[in-house]
């Protein structure tokens, strides 16, 4: 558990708490986890598997925006009104994660401001990732040539 990801993050005083909450889930190759505008009230974390993030492309099929592994933070739309998912979501392979319910970490989150600040604080490094993930991969599918390069 520790040095994966957002438990690494996490203060080892919160880490348990955090724990106690998850639940181990499982998902076969193919499986949609969740479709982007859809209600946003949970999100995994993987242990092992892969699991692509695409984005609807009208009139072509979605673009995949990054391809998640173990330790990958699955979602983050449940922590941001309106809590709708921005992206969707499906696992490429056999997928084992922990899953954990947004309301419940929402509650803890209250009564635990290090684990709050340590969870908002490594969910804004996952969305700033994955925003430059998607202009990349936008611009790699859609742009001039060269212009989904890093900077």
């Amino acid at each position: 558990m520790k040095g994966t990801g957002l438990f690494e993050a996490i203060p080892e005083g919160s880490r348990e708490p955090l724990m106690r909450l998850g639940h181990e889930a499982s998902f076969p190759a193919g499986t949609r986890l969740f479709e982007e505008g859809q209600r946003a009230d949970r999100f995994w974390v993987i242990r092992t598997g892969t699991v692509n993030l695409d984005i609807h492309v009208p009139g072509r099929q979605a673009a995949v925006v990054e391809t998640l592994g173990a330790g990958g933070l699955v979602g983050w739309s449940w922590l941001c009104p309106p809590h709708q998912w921005h992206l969707g979501a499906q696992a490429t392979s056999p997928v084992e994660a922990w899953e954990f319910d947004a309301a419940e970490v929402h509650a803890l989150r209250e009564r635990d401001h290090e684990l709050d600040r340590a969870l908002l604080t490594y969910v804004v490094e996952v969305i700033g990732g994955r925003l430059r993930a998607a202009r990349t991969r936008l611009l790699d599918l859609y742009g001039p040539y060269g212009s989904g390069s890093a900077r």
